[in-house]
């Protein structure tokens, strides 16, 4: 089969069009004939080597983000079939296969049926940011109607739907965006309140919104310094969620508010094979969830082709992406 791959880590420009074997089908898996993908910040890392030890082994075949077409079915899978559109985060990191490929096998337990109302592309936005969201702020702080929340990065992967989730749980919801039309399309997602970080401070808008008081949970999408600002903006007692947090940090502001700050690593539930079965079910619950309207992917503007994947990651590195970017498999 084709397949998009890297024999050595690097910049965008590493990857390159191979001819690969063709999984077989093996025992509580499925191969699916791929359809699209999507490209997560995780992906550009596993290709630079900055994660190199969560990494497949060269050449390797990237991208967990998965939609498509179940072609086989392994023994034992009983709640998929053959003709079956699904779609999951499924590999892409060691000891699996990515889905920058004509076919990825992938572990049953690991996907869903697609939602009906959405393109492949547009299902292919959707597992990973999805699931990190969810556990982030149903699992991980056990968010419940009435709090107030901050999203940081309105129309990021993570934050888009964070917004949404923090939503239909019936929290009242803040985020922060860098520009007019990013806050009108946070304002869409269905925040309460969009907040310009670049002309209002932490400071200022805690006084503003919350009379200096800060928010019961802070959702850091981004790291970095804005781990140390989600610290700032939060209210005594209360819960900062992190998903990018290889970094050093004076951790005394969590000690002068009695602060809990959770991390989410989506990975360790694939790597880790007895705790696979958590996102299956979680995707299961996001259907359902698209299919009566209440949740929709943010997808930027173009999409790619497998063959421009390089063109991909440079534009998600860029920083200058509005929505989750996807590609389609035109092979």
């Amino acid at each position: 089969m084709k397949a998009m791959v890297i024999k050595k880590f690097g910049d965008p420009s590493v990857f390159e069009i191979a001819e690969i074997p063709k999984p077989k089908v093996i025992p509580g898996h499925v191969l699916i004939q791929v359809k699209a993908t999507s490209v997560n910040p995780i992906d550009t890392k596993v290709r630079s080597g900055v994660v190199s030890a969560v990494a497949p082994a060269f050449p390797a075949v990237l991208h967990g983000d998965v939609a498509g077409v179940v072609i086989e079915v392994g023994e034992g899978v009983t709640n998929i079939k053959v003709g079956d559109e699904v779609y999951g985060c499924a590999g892409g990191f060691k000891e699996t296969g990515g889905a920058l490929a004509e076919y990825m096998l992938a572990d049953a337990r690991l996907i869903s049926h697609k939602p009906k109302n959405l393109t492949m592309a547009q299902a292919a936005a959707l597992p990973l940011v999805t699931i990190t969201a969810w556990e982030s702020l149903y699992n991980r702080a056990n968010l419940q109607s009435g709090q107030t929340v901050l999203v940081h990065a309105a129309t990021g992967g993570v934050g888009h739907v964070a917004i949404q989730l923090a939503k239909l749980a019936g929290a009242r919801v803040f985020t922060t965006a860098s520009s007019s039309e990013k806050a009108s399309i946070g304002k869409r997602l269905g925040a309460d309140v969009v907040i310009n970080y670049r002309e209002q401070s932490v400071e200022e808008y805690l006084k503003k919104y919350t009379n200096g008081n800060g928010f019961e949970i802070v959702f850091d999408t981004v790291g970095g310094e804005n781990l140390d600002r989600s610290f700032q903006a939060a209210a005594p007692f209360g819960t900062v969620l992190g998903i990018a947090a290889r970094s050093t940090h004076d951790l005394s502001p969590l000690h002068a508010k009695a602060l809990t700050l959770h991390i989410t690593f989506m990975l360790l539930k694939i790597l880790n094979k007895d705790l696979r079965q958590e996102y299956g079910e979680i995707l299961q619950k996001v259907t359902k969830l698209v299919e009566e309207g209440k949740l929709y992917p943010l997808v930027h503007e173009k999409t790619f082709t497998f063959d421009q994947v390089s063109e991909a990651h440079s534009l998600l590195e860029s920083n200058k992406a509005i929505g989750k970017i996807v590609l389609t498999n035109e092979w």
